[in-house]
C-alpha cells in the first residue's frame, strides 16, 4: 500500500493520489498495440512468458534483454551525437516509445541529460519545434476554443491530473516570443517534475495557450504550427485565461498545481495576484527561481559568513526573476530578524535598462518595480551602481549576455574578501558573465552560480566548480509536497521552507570544491526532503486537505514517488 492508500495492482507506480480505478476496466493492451503503447511497452525486455500470453511471439525478434542492458545501449548511442538537438530529438522519441526506459534514463544519467531535456537544448528545440514536430505533445488551446476550454480539456485522456504547466510562449527562456512553439518548456518541466520529483507521468498535463505571435519569423515561416496573427492583448487574452482557470477547477478540481511558466513580465505578475487567492497556482520563473537563489545564497553565507541582513544586494535586471527574487530574501531577512519588510527591501537594489531603480523614477515604474526605488541620485550604468553601493552579492537576471563586464567583476573584488556573484540568465549566450571570467577577474575569490551549466575551471593550478542555480532543484520537490500533503494554496511560506530544506542538502565536501548547491546526482533525495518541508508547511499553515498528517513525511514523500522500472505483465 502506498501515496493514499491504493493498492498497486493495476499497473500505475505508486501512486500519489488516490485512483479510483474500477478492476474491470483495466486491461492492458496486447499484440501490435501494446509495442505501440508507451506507458507498457517494454521492447526486448518482455519475457518469454509475457510474450505468449501477450500475443508478441513473432512481433520482437528472439533477443530477450534487461531494462539496464536497454539503458546502456540507449546512453552508447546518445553519446554518438555530435549536435545536443538529436540527442534532445532522440530523447524525445524514446519518451514517445518507452515511457519507463525515458525515465529511468533521465533519472540514472540526471547530469548528463538535464542540459539536454531542459536548459540550454530545450531553448534551441523550441525555436525548431515547427520543423522537429512529429506526434503532438501536451494540449493546445488557442483563441479558435473560446467558450469550449472544457471540452478541449476533456479531450485529454487522463483524468486523474495533479500538475498543470502552461505557457503562453510570449517569453521563453531568453530568446523571447516563440509563440505555440514554446511548448517544448511545458513538456520539458513535466518531465523533470517526473524524474525528479517522481510525480506519475499520468499525472501530469502540458499545456500550450496560442493567442498568436509578435514574432515576424514565425508569422512569415510557412513550418509555424501555432495561430499566424498577432497576439491578442487585454480583455480577448484575459477572458480565455479566466475560462481557461475556471475549467480547470471544473474539470479536475480544487488540488491541482498549476504553474504559470514563461509568461511575459505584464502577464506574469498580474495572473499570480490574480489567481493565487482562488486556485493552487506557482510561477516558477518568479516564485521558482526566487527559491532556489534564496537557498543558493543561504548556503553561501556559510562560506563568507554573516546573515542574509549584514550583506548589500545588487541585480541587474528587475523583471520576474530579478522582483521575485528580491522580494523573497526581503521575506526571508524579515522573517529571521523581524525587521518590516520595507526596511529589508531598503538592502536590495535593482538596475533595468534604464539604469538604478530611485525615488525620483517611481512615477514612471511598473507596479512590481517600485518597492525597490530607493533614494539615491539616478545612475545610469551597472559599473556606477556597483562602485556607489558597493554590494556584497552581484545577482543577474537580465537575458542579456556579457553584461558583468571585467571592470564590474573587478570592482566587486576590490571590496569584497569573498564576491558573491549570481549570472543567472538563461541560455548559457544570454549568461552575464562565465564561469571562467568570475574565477579569474576575482582571482579564484568568487562565490559564483550560473543559471545554465559551466564546466569546472581551472585557476593556478586549483579546479573550481561552479554551482548552478537551476529551478529543477526546487520546482519538482515543492510539486510533490503540494501533491501529497493536498494543499489547496501555495503561500510564500513554502517557498521560504523549500530554500531552507536545498541549502540544508549542501555538505562540507561541496563546499570545499566551491559549490554551493548540492550535485544534482542526489536530485530524488534532495526532492524528498524538500517535499516534506513543504508538505510540513502546509499542514502548519492549515492548508492542507490530505489527513490525517503523516508521521514521517520524508519516507511518505519518497514512499509516493514514481520508479520507472519495470512491471511484469501476468
Amino acid at each position: 500500500m502506498a501515496g493514499g492508500g491504493v493498492e498497486d495492482v493495476y499497473g500505475e507506480d505508486r501512486a500519489t493520489e488516490e485512483q479510483l480505478i474500477t478492476p474491470w476496466s483495466f486491461s492492458v493492451a496486447s499484440g501490435h498495440s501494446l509495442l505501440r503503447d508507451p506507458r507498457h511497452n517494454k521492447g526486448l525486455a518482455f519475457s518469454e512468458a509475457e510474450r505468449d500470453a501477450h500475443y508478441l511471439r513473432g512481433l520482437l525478434p528472439p533477443a530477450i534483454v534487461s531494462q539496464d542492458h536497454q539503458e546502456k545501449k540507449i546512453m552508447h548511442n546518445l553519446r554518438q551525437y555530435t549536435v545536443p538537438l538529436q540527442r534532445y530529438i532522440a530523447m524525445m522519441d524514446l519518451q514517445e516509445r518507452n515511457e519507463r526506459l525515458f525515465y529511468k534514463l533521465l533519472i540514472d544519467n540526471v547530469e548528463e541529460l538535464l542540459p539536454v531535456v531542459y536548459t540550454p537544448v530545450v531553448g534551441e528545440a523550441c525555436q525548431k519545434y515547427g520543423s522537429i514536430y512529429r506526434r503532438p505533445q501536451g494540449l493546445y488551446i488557442s483563441l479558435k476554443d473560446k467558450g469550449k476550454v472544457l471540452e478541449v480539456l476533456k479531450n485529454w485522456p487522463e483524468r486523474s491530473i495533479q500538475v498543470i504547466v502552461v505557457t503562453d510562449g510570449e517569453r521563453i527562456l531568453g530568446l523571447g516570443d516563440l509563440g505555440c512553439q514554446g511548448m517544448g518548456i511545458p513538456v520539458g518541466k513535466l518531465s523533470l517534475y517526473t524524474a525528479l520529483g517522481g510525480v506519475r507521468p499520468s499525472a501530469c498535463l502540458p499545456i500550450t495557450i496560442d493567442v498568436g505571435t509578435n514574432n515576424q519569423t514565425l508569422l512569415d515561416d510557412e513550418y509555424y504550427i501555432g495561430l499566424k496573427q498577432r497576439r491578442a492583448t487585454g480583455e480577448e487574452y484575459h477572458e480565455l485565461l479566466q475560462e481557461f482557470m475556471t475549467a480547470v477547477k471544473q474539470n479536475y478540481g480544487e488540488k491541482v498545481l498549476v504553474q504559470f511558466e514563461d509568461f511575459a513580465n505584464h502577464n506574469a505578475f498580474d495572473l499570480l495576484a490574480k489567481y493565487s487567492k482562488s486556485h493552487l497556482v506557482f510561477n516558477d520563473d518568479i516564485q521558482g527561481t526566487a527559491s532556489v537563489v534564496l537557498a543558493g545564497l543561504l548556503a553561501a553565507l556559510k562560506v563568507i559568513g554573516g546573515g542574509l541582513a549584514d550583506q548589500t544586494y545588487l541585480f541587474l535586471g528587475a523583471g520576474e526573476a530579478g522582483t521575485g527574487i528580491a522580494e523573497l530574501i526581503a521575506l526571508e531577512m524579515s522573517k529571521h530578524t523581524e525587521l518590516p519588510i520595507d526596511d529589508c527591501r531598503k538592502k536590495i537594489w535593482l538596475v533595468d535598462s534604464k539604469g538604478l531603480l530611485v525615488e525620483s523614477r517611481k512615477e514612471s515604474l511598473q507596479h512590481f518595480k517600485k518597492p525597490f526605488a530607493h533614494e539615491h541620485e539616478p545612475l545610469t550604468t551597472l559599473l556606477e551602481a556597483v562602485q556607489s553601493i558597493k554590494p556584497t552579492v552581484l545577482i543577474g537576471t537580465s537575458g542579456v549576455g556579457k553584461t558583468f563586464t571585467q571592470e564590474v567583476v573587478e570592482a566587486m573584488a576590490s571590496f569584497n574578501e569573498k564576491p558573491v556573484i549570481f549570472s543567472l540568465s538563461n541560455p548559457t549566450s544570454h549568461s552575464e558573465c562565465t564561469a571562467e571570467e568570475a574565477y579569474t577577474w576575482t582571482k579564484g575569490t568568487a562565490v559564483f552560480a550560473s543559471g545554465s551549466p559551466f564546466d569546472p575551471v581551472e585557476y593556478e593550478g586549483k579546479t573550481y566548480v561552479p554551482g548552478q542555480s537551476n529551478n529543477a532543484y526546487v520546482f519538482p520537490g515543492f510539486g510533490l509536497g503540494v501533491v501529497i500533503s493536498g494543499a489547496i494554496r501555495v503561500h510564500d511560506d513554502m517557498l521560504l521552507a523549500a530554500s531552507e530544506a536545498l541549502a540544508e542538502q549542501v555538505s562540507q565536501e561541496n563546499f570545499d570544491k566551491g559549490l554551493i548547491f548540492p550535485p544534482f546526482t542526489n536530485i530524488r533525495k534532495i526532492s524528498a526532503e524538500i517535499a516534506a518541508r513543504v508538505a510540513a508547511k502546509a499542514y502548519d499553515l492549515g492548508l492542507a486537505s490530505r489527513l490525517p498528517r503523516p508521521d514521517d513525511l520524508v519516507k511518505y514523500a519518497e514512499s509516493c514517488m514514481y520508479t520507472p522500472l519495470y512491471r511484469s505483465y501476468r
